[in-house]
C-alpha cells in the first residue's frame, strides 16, 4: 500500500495557499532548492523524517497524524477536530464517547 503522505502534503499545502517554494523556505530551506525538495516529498520520491513532518504540520496548521492516516474519513475527522476550539473539542469527545457507548449497547443486544 502506498503511503498517504505525499497527497496529503500537497492537499494541505494548497489549502494553506502556499507554493512548494514558499513552504520550503518557511521551513528554512534554501530558496533555490526549496521547491525541488518539496516537490520530491509531494511526489513520494523522498519522505521527510518525522521531525521535518512535524515542522511541516506546524507550518500548515494541521496535526502531524493527518499525513500518516490511511483512511480518508479519519483524516477528514482529524482536520475538522483540529479546527475546533478547546472547549468544543471536549464537548465533541464527550458526545463521541456517548455515541460509541450506545453503539456497543446496541451490538450486545
Amino acid at each position: 500500500m502506498e503511503t498517504p503522505t505525499p497527497s496529503r502534503l500537497k492537499a494541505a499545502r494548497k489549502a494553506a495557499g502556499l507554493t512548494q517554494q514558499q513552504l520550503g523556505m518557511a521551513l528554512g530551506m534554501e530558496p533555490n532548492t526549496a521547491s525541488a525538495r518539496m516537490n520530491q516529498y509531494e511526489k513520494g520520491k523522498h519522505a521527510p523524517d518525522f521531525l521535518t513532518m512535524k515542522r511541516i504540520a506546524k507550518e500548515l496548521d494541521v496535526p502531524v497524524a493527518y499525513f500518516y492516516c490511511e483512511e480518508d474519513d479519519l483524516a477528514t475527522l482529524i482536520i475538522q477536530f483540529n479546527k475546533l476550539e478547546k472547549n468544543k473539542k471536549v464537548e465533541f469527545l464527550e458526545a463521541l464517547n456517548t455515541l460509541s457507548e450506545s453503539f456497543v449497547k446496541d451490538i450486545k443486544l
